[in-house]
């Protein structure tokens, strides 16, 4: 597969960091910023990108790539021939053309050169697979969350992206909505004093995922539907028809777990808030539905399903020595009495993607690092695993960031990763935990 130079140097992501840094010191800036608006272009500077894996969400993330003048969307792949049509479909309304050519093999689409970047929104199975192909591919990757399925992949996943300079946005797009920029920037402003608990929304009930098969099924055409394609890097099992028709999220094969649901977005967002992007938690405890947990700098992670203020979905909490704020997918933000004027009023939904969309179309351009870029969901990710491994082992474990490992724990080591069959076993996710 071709591989492209990078245009991403130590300055431009330095220059990137520090401006974050800024708005991050700034909470009501933060929750004010905006992506900078698209310039006119012309059809010669558009960014050119495919589309793999689309299903509902992906659906709504092609509308919003759509709607940029910068972006011409040349390819769609997937394993699903009436979705390889529909969407080829979408995609040549918008751009009034027939040009989007369509592909069953994810391969073929990326040994394109015309191809900038690619959309991945297949389902969790692949996402890191997938991501480490395109960025081995040059290709620049926005991917829907979660990158990964297990912490070897979440490191795989950042260095392959590190070492092939590609830009990388996963879509946790709550980064860039304003309720949720907003409550960070108090967290990292220090106005609500020091900050000692970060509250993270995650899923309930948690539960242990089956490891069990369905009857077999006679296998479809695979011009019509791959199977063999599907499963991909999980292990082999025979194919039966609720699998890819919304029962996979049952199986450990196929998902990463309760945390990691909502934790992609929810941690994400505590680890942002408690100045931990570069880091992981150190400490993990189980509780009854959910895990605590403890960073190195003092700050405490509590991960639960419940005892929220009814404001939307993926709720999360910072609570300092001086106040405390709290806010959810409404937009809708809680504070503490004595931070009541750094209130504002939010429209935009925490599920919505486009500004999201925007900062990764411009960061390609600046070849700069979007907000959940490869290293901070990494870390994100890790953080979510390693609770879930310590909640299904059901006893305290402690993690070590520098080694990628847990401590004097074979048992939870063990869970750091899981087996590929071929010829989707890759070294770097293989290899990535030394």
């Amino acid at each position: 597969m071709p591989k492209f130079s990078s245009g991403l140097t130590r300055r431009g992501f330095a220059n990137r960091t520090a401006a974050l840094a800024a708005l991050s010191a700034s909470p009501t800036a933060l929750a004010q910023s905006q992506p900078a608006p698209a310039a006119p272009v012309s059809p010669n500077d558009r960014i050119v990108m495919g589309a793999i894996g689309i299903g509902g969400r992906g659906t709504e993330d092609i509308r919003h790539f759509l709607s940029d003048p910068r972006v011409q969307i040349v390819a769609n792949c997937d394993i699903r021939e009436d979705r390889r049509e529909s969407i080829k479909s979408l995609i040549d309304k918008a751009q009034g053309n027939h040009d989007c050519k369509m592909y069953s093999n994810a391969q073929d689409l990326l040994a394109r050169p015309d191809i900038e970047a690619v959309l991945i929104a297949t389902s969790d199975r692949w996402h890191t697979l997938m991501s480490v192909w395109a960025a081995e591919a040059g290709k620049d990757i926005f991917c829907e969350k979660p990158l990964s399925l297990t912490i070897a992949e979440s490191y795989a996943l950042a260095e392959t992206v590190r070492r092939y300079g590609r830009v990388y946005q996963a879509g946790c797009q709550r980064r860039n909505v304003p309720n949720f920029e907003l409550a960070v920037g108090l967290a990292r402003s220090g106005k609500l004093g020091r900050l000692q608990t970060v509250y993270a929304n995650t899923l309930a009930p948690l539960s242990r995922l089956g490891h069990n098969w369905w009857p077999a099924e006679p296998e479809p055409d695979p011009r019509v539907f791959d199977w063999d394609q599907w499963l991909g890097p999980c292990p082999w099992r025979p194919y039966n028809a609720r699998y890819p028709n919304g029962g996979r999220g049952l199986f450990w094969d196929f998902h990463g777990g309760g945390i990691l649901e909502w934790g992609s977005h929810t941690v994400d967002l505590c680890q942002w808030a408690a100045d931990a992007d570069h880091t992981q938690a150190i400490e993990y405890e189980p509780t009854p539905n959910g895990v605590n947990a403890r960073y190195a700098n003092g700050v405490k992670l509590v991960m639960r399903p419940d005892g929220w203020m009814n404001l939307g979905t993926c709720h999360v909490r910072f609570e300092g020595t001086n106040g405390w704020v709290e806010t959810a997918d409404s937009g809708r933000i809680e504070l503490s009495e004595n931070l009541r004027s750094e209130h504002r009023t939010v429209t935009m939904r925490g599920t919505d993607p486009s500004r999201h969309i925007q900062d990764f179309l411009n960061c390609i351009r600046s070849r700069t690092q979007p907000r959940s870029n490869a290293e901070s969901s990494c870390n994100a990710h890790v953080t979510c695993h390693a609770a879930y491994i310590a909640w299904q082992l059901g006893r305290k474990c402690a993690w070590d960031p520098a080694k990628r490992a847990f401590v004097n724990d074979e048992q939870a080591n063990r869970m750091r990763s899981r087996a590929y069959r071929e010829p989707y076993r890759h070294d770097a996710i293989c290899n990535s935990l030394g």
